[in-house]
Formats: structure tokens, C-alpha cells, sequence
């Protein structure tokens, strides 16, 4: 890596369970990413002791703050235009018209750091030596708030998604990963979303 940190740009893949790969990084200016908590509580015994209570992870919070120009995003569109049909239903043909409803759809967000300047999908292979890698990937979670503000003048969505850390049948929905070294080895590009397949 000819960096010492990873800095300036992130790629940004969103899939629709079913879906194709959309592309969001050009319109987002920040990423935050919570992975939920591995907390434990303590319980005091009577001779002094202490004993530990293990807790549940908790839910992994990812925040994007945008500045989207549109609703939603067009049909087979490859770059999002937009957040709104994250929450609810999509209207993929102009003019787009997005109702609030009661549909929850699942999606998987992939976010990863990458040297190398060529590659645009954060879904992608990347390969050693050449190049160095670094990806966060969520499958399972929901979009549960996008929050319009324009209190600077300026249109910017605060959008957020949450994703339970293990599916009902206790396998990861969430993953890092990375790539980096002299010798070849691959970080594997991810595979479609299915309601099998989360990578």
C-alpha cells in the first residue's frame, strides 16, 4: 500500500435482495459505521466476587450523509440518484413518485478502500501485489431512516441502514475484509444478493 492511511475516497455498492449492484459514493460525502457492541454485563456475588453475563451483539448502524438530486433511482440504473426508494417501494420510471408504505425490503451495502484509482464497484476483485483492499459488508438490513434537511441552504440526506449482526439461523451478516501483501492473493469480488447468497 503506498498510503499509510486509507483517505478521500470510499466506494459504495447498494443491492436490492434480487437486485443488481448500485453505485452511490459520487453524491455521498461521509460514512459512519457503528458495529453493534459485543458488551457484557457484571454481577457482583456476595464474597466479592465478580461474574460476567455475557450480552447479545447489537444491531450494526451504517450513516451516509448525500446529496441526492433525485426521489429515487431510475431502472437498471449502475449510479444511485437517489434514497427515498431505500424505505419504500421504488418508482424506477420519470417522473419518480415514491409513497410512504409498509414494504420492507432487505438490502446488502458493501463499502470499501482501495489504491487501486481505476476500480469504481466496491463489489469488486481486488488482487496482490498490485493493489490493497479494505471492505465492510452488511447483508440482511433494512434502510430505516433517510432525514431531507436544507437548514445550510444546501439539500443533504442523512440516510440510515441496520442490520442485525446473525440471521435467524445464527450465520454473519456482517463482514471486513481485506487484502494486502507482496504475494498474490485475491480479495474475491462479491456475489450477487440473493435471498441465499449474501456475498
Amino acid at each position: 500500500m503506498a498510503n499509510d492511511i486509507w483517505s478521500e475516497t470510499a466506494l459504495i455498492a447498494i443491492a436490492a435482495q434480487g437486485g443488481a449492484n448500485v453505485k452511490f459514493a459520487c453524491m455521498t460525502e461521509t460514512v459512519d459505521i457503528d458495529l453493534g457492541d459485543k458488551d457484557f454485563d457484571v454481577i457482583a456475588g456476595l464474597c466479592g466476587s465478580r461474574m460476567i453475563k455475557f450480552n447479545p451483539q447489537d444491531v450494526t448502524t451504517v450513516t451516509l450523509e448525500a446529496y441526492p438530486l433525485q426521489a429515487g433511482t431510475e431502472s437498471a440504473a449502475t449510479s444511485g440518484t437517489g434514497f427515498f426508494d431505500l424505505m419504500h417501494t421504488a418508482d424506477t420510471t420519470q417522473p419518480i413518485s415514491i409513497s410512504v408504505d409498509r414494504a420492507r425490503n432487505p438490502y446488502r451495502i458493501a463499502i470499501m478502500w482501495t489504491d487501486k484509482t481505476s476500480e469504481t464497484d466496491a463489489s469488486a476483485a481486488i488482487t496482490t501485489p498490485a493493489n490493497t483492499a479494505m471492505r465492510f459488508v452488511a447483508a440482511g438490513g433494512y434502510f430505516t431512516s433517510v432525514k431531507p434537511s436544507f437548514t445550510d441552504k444546501v439539500l443533504k440526506f442523512t440516510v440510515t441502514y441496520k442490520v442485525p449482526p446473525f440471521d435467524s439461523s445464527g450465520s454473519a451478516n456482517v463482514k471486513l475484509e481485506s487484502v494486502a501483501g507482496s504475494t498474490t492473493a485475491t480479495l474475491t469480488a462479491l456475489a450477487s444478493y440473493t435471498s441465499t447468497t449474501k456475498w
